[in-house]
């Protein structure tokens, strides 16, 4: 989220939820802070950053916060396979994910073809397609080079 100058950034996210029809309360700035700071956090990372800049909030508060700025295209949810849903601020420009596989770190990876949905297919069945969504997995630098590390021990034992 770019911060308009001149603005604080409460005053700029307070625009913003003005202008997609939300009121502008402190549990909604909360939110929207912490996925500025923590993109593809899940609803309790959400709930408990938002804790440390409030003092109390409910988690059924941030999952109502969550869904009210999914539905007004300010947040994107994410649900990787075997993972808690994400939530992230990047949104209307079909990205993609990577995954690892060991700890669960996710990257968003830039549309590699064309413009959205990224992906053509010839038979879509009548659907009209407008996004695709790719998770790419594999091994995060961290956990590959644990991974080499433990190998490269294994093979002095």
């Amino acid at each position: 989220m770019v911060i308009a100058a001149g603005k604080s950034g409460a005053e700029d996210v307070g625009a913003v939820l003005r202008a997609h029809g939300l009121r502008v309360t402190r549990p909604r700035l909360a939110v929207m802070a912490a996925l500025e700071a923590h993109p593809h956090a899940d609803a309790e990372a959400v709930a408990d950053l938002a804790r440390a800049e409030l003092g109390t909030v409910s988690t059924q508060a941030v999952y109502d916060v969550l869904h009210a700025l999914t539905d007004a295209t300010l947040v994107r949810r994410i649900e990787p396979a075997g993972s808690s849903a994400r939530y992230e601020l990047r949104v209307g420009d079909n990205h993609h994910h990577v995954v690892c596989r060991s700890c669960g770190a996710i990257a968003d990876v830039d549309c590699t073809v064309g413009h959205a949905p990224c992906l053509h297919t010839e038979d879509h069945h009548g659907f009209v397609i407008d996004e695709a969504e790719v998770t790419y997995w594999g091994l995060c630098p961290d956990c590959s080079t644990a991974r080499s590390l433990t190998h490269r021990k294994d093979d002095h034992d």
